[in-house]
């Protein structure tokens, strides 16, 4: 690391120490070093501060951008932002110095042959326009796909494109994350809850890290919590960093669901749940109560390997803390995307807290309130009407995912959907579907086949690799963006704006994108708007001007949870739905049943499990010098394994192992620990590029996409990331 010119002069452990200790870390020029920082912040009080959002992961925190002589200084958290409170991870340090990155794409490209060409945005957008219009009249707009990872500009922007030329055809990266939860929870209790860590006497975590995968928010409740002496169960199959501040229950990877029936089957038999709360907000609980009658605590430690005992204290706690305990509504963890009955698994999770009577009630589960934004005038900004076609996918269609949200989408179909024909084109926005879904040559070989494939990106990503076209975006503090709600216990509403002038001048956000094909395709007239117009009709219901949102970053509307007050909800039926029709009309359980993992590892064979660090943000951040140098410092890339394992298959700490499935074969360094369960091997998610240009984390580490074959959950959706056996041998 330290010939790289991006981290001249600072080491790995200087880094850690301004991370963690000052909260400060900035290089403002390839060549920038500590001497350089240190003169840097003696000018800090002369420094403009600018408010602004992070662009680490998908959280967007509030931070306050230090800038002077057009040159960023320093960051610091934006106390007023309720995502942080003031508070920055690593992520957000290290994400800073993306703008002056090295290899970020500096003007457009298309690909010529096997190579890339620079051409003028003018180009660009003709070329594009003239191709796309003639896919839609060839093969009907659903042909064209609009990928994303949601952002309110690329929602806004993208959504109206789509809307514009006729198309449903929109994914997100809802169904590699966290859509089984979304799924779950939206047909139990309406919608995706909140936890009050803070005020709980008893949290319950389900394969989920609050430490490892940061939101500050998230973890300062946590941290609140243990201060104001709740108990905190995590269940993992490893010991996450979480599960240092609580206790730890291993379990059987995938078998969450038979612990959630059991703890439901233990709660009902012994009154330990809110009977008043179920007979006055719940529907179908009769029918729920017989169903899950034989799912005892003995049924559930044969499946899960969690002594019946355990389960039985577990139940008897949440009981008894009612309803100031919870079990947390998690990310992705063992209900996100990642068996096939992580959906299930998510129903429990709504309705064992439904059974706590905690909805809306201090110290348990609450229901978000969001800010009532305004929209541009329509009589001067027309509007494209919302296109009456099927979602190609099948999103939301009767007879094939009819639960599946039409708005969220599943990428990983996409390219068995352009082998079959049915997607000709893919513009892809913020997202990396090729490298953060299954089965690396299985998206290859289908992306490879579209006949138009368009990738908007500050850096030559995999997905960039296999496109016709590279547009590229300049970082998130070089453009503004449009005003983004905020929800939570109190509304309000936050802005990403520019603090800089853009480093490559031949860069351009992505409403100057799209707009820019949209005019090319005779569309134009949807988007006669400026970012500023747009922002400006947003804000207005709120009583929060343009100009006061640029001057703090953030401001609070007038929105807040009545805790105490059970709301209607938003299912069918207004209340909790232990019966769901709408599973049953969708050939579904209507009352959730125990559904074993679609894949079981046979004798000798490992589940392959990953997750988060709190260093890193899928593979988006592992290309950034510095916090890979984090990751070098403490050999993170390595797999676990549990030491008697190990030990069987003479496999020692540090060695070279080899992890096969099906689909490929990789080696890597093991970590050796009995913090995981026997029959699990860990991998971190955020290594294993292969795309050349990303030159800092290039062929570094492995990526547990390899090893899995893409598959989709019929229910929800889900990638099934998590549906995969391997054999592990020393390498």
């Amino acid at each position: 690391m330290g010939k790289n010119q991006n981290s001249r002069n600072l080491t790995r452990r200087t880094f850690l120490k301004l991370s963690a200790i000052t909260g400060t870390i900035l290089a403002v020029e390839p060549s920038f070093g500590v001497k350089e920082w240190a003169k840097a912040q003696e000018t800090n009080d002369k420094a403009l501060k600018i408010p602004t959002l992070c662009n680490g992961c998908t959280s967007r925190c509030g931070i306050i951008a230090y800038v002077k002589n057009g040159r960023i200084v320093n960051i610091k958290g934006n106390p007023l932002h309720p995502t942080n409170k003031g508070t920055l991870c690593a992520r957000a340090y290290g994400a800073a110095m993306l703008t002056y990155q090295q290899d970020r794409l500096t003007t457009p490209l298309k690909k010529v042959g096997n190579q890339f060409e620079p051409i003028s945005w003018e180009q660009a957008y003709k070329e594009i326009a003239e191709k796309l219009k003639t896919i839609i009249n060839q093969y009907g707009p659903a042909s064209v796909m609009y990928m994303h990872n949601p952002k309110d500009v690329g929602k806004f922007y993208g959504n109206r494109f789509m809307n514009a030329i006729g198309s449903k055809s929109i994914q997100t990266h809802h169904s590699v994350c966290y859509i089984s939860r979304d799924v779950g929870l939206k047909y139990t209790i309406g919608a995706t809850p909140a936890a009050d860590t803070a005020n709980a006497k008893y949290i319950l975590y389900i394969g989920r890290s609050v430490a490892d995968g940061i939101k500050p928010s998230h973890l300062k409740g946590l941290i609140k919590g243990k201060d104001n002496q709740a108990k905190i169960v995590v269940v993992d199959p490893r010991h996450s960093a979480s599960a240092n501040l609580g206790e730890w229950v291993p379990i059987k990877p995938g078998t969450d669901l038979a612990l959630l029936l059991a703890i439901a089957n233990t709660m009902i038999i012994n009154g330990w749940y809110d009977q008043q709360f179920i007979k006055e907000h719940s529907i179908g609980f009769d029918q729920f109560r017989k169903e899950v009658s034989s799912y005892t605590p003995e049924w559930a430690e044969k499946i899960t390997d969690i002594p019946a005992a355990k389960i039985i204290e577990i139940a008897k706690d949440l009981g008894s803390a009612r309803p100031h305990a919870l079990i947390d509504p998690s990310w992705k963890g063992a209900f996100g995307c990642n068996y096939i009955n992580s959906a299930e698994t998510a129903r429990l999770v709504g309705l064992l807290n439904a059974m706590l009577g905690n909805i809306n009630q201090k110290g348990g589960i609450y229901l978000s309130v969001k800010p009532k934004l305004g929209k541009l005038d329509s009589n001067l900004y027309p509007e494209p009407s919302k296109p009456e076609i099927n979602h190609i996918d099948g999103s939301g269609v009767i007879g094939e995912y009819p639960l599946v949200p039409e708005d969220k989408g599943m990428p990983h179909r996409t390219p068995e959907l352009i082998d079959q024909g049915k997607v000709r084109a893919v513009i892809i926005n913020h997202f990396n579907p090729v490298r953060n879904t299954p089965d690396r040559h299985y998206n290859i070989n289908g992306y490879q086949k579209a006949e138009l494939m368009v990738v908007c990106d500050i850096w030559m990503s995999e997905s960039a690799e296999l496109a016709d076209y590279v547009l590229p975006e300049p970082t998130y503090l070089e453009r503004t963006e449009i005003v983004e709600s905020l929800s939570g216990k109190k509304a309000g509403v936050a802005i990403r704006q520019k603090v800089i002038n853009k480093i490559h001048p031949n860069t351009k956000p992505f409403s100057e994108i799209i707009t820019g094909i949209a005019k090319e395709m005779e569309l134009g007239h949807y988007f006669n708007f400026s970012v500023e117009e747009l922002n400006g009709a947003l804000l207005a219901p709120t009583g929060i001007s343009y100009q006061e949102l640029q001057e703090k970053g953030v401001g609070q509307t007038k929105e807040e949870v009545e805790f105490g007050k059970i709301p209607k909800l938003k299912t069918s039926s207004g209340k909790v739905e232990f019966y769901c029709k709408a599973y049953e009309e969708a050939g579904f359980a209507p009352v959730p049943t125990w559904m074993p993992p679609a894949v079981e590892p046979k004798t000798g064979e490992f589940r392959l499990i990953w997750g988060k660090q709190n260093v890193h943000s899928h593979s988006s951040t592992a290309n950034i010098p510095l916090l890979m140098a984090v990751t070098k410092e403490y050999n993170l890339e390595r797999a676990w394994m549990n030491a008697t394992r190990a030990q069987q298959l003479g496999i020692k700490d540090g060695d070279l192992i080899e992890i096969s499935s099906p689909l490929y074969t990789g080696k890597i360094k093991v970590k050796v620990t009995h913090r995981i369960y026997p029959d699990a091997i860990f991998l971190p998610g955020g290594y294993g590029a292969f795309a050349k240009n990303l030159k800092t984390s290039f062929n570094f580490g492995l990526c547990p996409n390899d090893f899995i074959k893409s598959a989709t959950d019929p229910i929800s959706g889900n990638g099934m990331m998590m549906e995969v056996a391997v054999t592990v041998r020393k390498g």
